[in-house]
């Protein structure tokens, strides 16, 4: 039978290291206050320079191939998570292709609009394409550029704390074998119910009928990420648990069976109480939020890059990755690497 295997995995962070220190300097905030209620240290804000949310993108693509062994030509499909493309339109996919000269191929790119849990949508999109033959090596990336968004102000502290920028990628590909391999499953979930708890107002397409980016609009907070923090954090704590669980179950599986648990890097306080919740050892759970803030659609594929750098993600490991995230939308997976 046909399954998905991720082959290699790549990152890239901006150089540009903000430090909680840095953001007290605009913001009436201290360090102390930023670690106590998220566990953040520092992030990494790009460089306008040089840093492009596809070419961030490209760069991860690049080092999960090269790890792979897999030539850029071997690529037949694109997928791309994010919630800050280039553009408004069109979509960082098919910049990425162009930036990984596969644009003479005209392989399908994919983008993906589910914040925080982008990527394991996107892993579940190319499992599938996989499974039914369509494609056979297809790259699913996470990419952001948050901090161009961000209010460096007291009136935007509670969001512009938490934010950074970055990419990760992993390479999928098609293997034939025995069951109990790979990608084991992958689950998917969506409530629209809270869209409002967590979103980006403007420019929104049917709200100013006449002009959709008007003075008032640029003054106004609804250009600006707006997050209700209590509430996204007790629906999140919630909804990790189920869709760990839902994993789990589908597979005939336990928590103590799993080697390693990714989750997405949203706040160190939820990690924790998911961590204890499912009495993981501490080595059982790998957070990098302490550095990179929160990436977003970015945060899974540094973090399991990142892991698989350290050592901790080998053969035959059990990997289970879970999101929760703007929309609001949750989601997990679970691998045997």
């Amino acid at each position: 039978m046909t399954f998905s295997r991720i082959k290699g995995v790549g990152h890239y962070v901006p150089e540009n290291v903000v430090t909680n220190d840095n953001l007290a300097a605009q913001m009436d905030t201290s360090d102390q206050w930023i670690q106590e209620r998220t566990g953040i240290k520092s992030r990494r804000f790009f460089d306008p320079e040089k840093d492009t949310c596809s070419n961030m993108a490209t760069r991860a693509s690049k080092m999960a191939l090269e790890r792979a062994g897999i030539a850029i030509q071997e690529v037949d499909m694109i997928v791309f998570a994010t919630i800050t493309p280039d553009y408004f339109f069109p979509g960082s996919g098919v910049l990425m292709q162009r930036e990984l000269g596969l644009h003479e191929k005209t392989i399908p790119a994919i983008d993906i609009r589910n914040a925080c849990s982008g990527f394991i949508y996107g892993l579940s999109v190319a499992d599938q394409f996989i499974k039914t033959g369509m494609y056979k090596t297809v790259l699913v990336v996470g990419a952001e550029i948050q901090s161009s968004a961000l209010e460096m102000s007291d009136r935007g502290r509670n969001v512009s704390v938490i934010f950074g920028d970055g990419a990760g990628a992993a390479v999928i590909q098609a293997e034939e074998g025995a069951s109990g391999q790979g990608i084991l499953s992958t689950h998917l979930h969506a409530d629209g119910t809270h869209a409002e708890e967590l979103f980006g107002k403007d420019p929104g397409s049917s709200r100013h009928p006449d002009q959709r980016l008007n003075q008032e609009v640029i003054e106004s907070m609804s250009i600006r990420p707006h997050m209700n923090g209590n509430v996204v954090f007790k629906h999140a704590v919630v909804r990790f648990m189920e869709v760990i669980g839902e994993a789990l179950k589908a597979n005939q599986m336990t928590p103590d069976q799993i080697d390693l648990l990714v989750p997405h890097q949203a706040n160190l306080r939820i990690s924790n109480f998911i961590q204890q919740k499912m009495k993981l050892p501490e080595e059982k759970v790998y957070n990098n939020i302490m550095r990179y803030g929160n990436t977003t659609a970015a945060s899974i594929p540094i973090a399991l890059s990142e892991a698989w750098e350290e050592g901790k993600v080998k053969d035959g490991d059990l990997i289970c990755l879970a999101a929760f995230g703007s929309g609001f939308t949750w989601a997990s997976a679970l691998i045997r690497w």
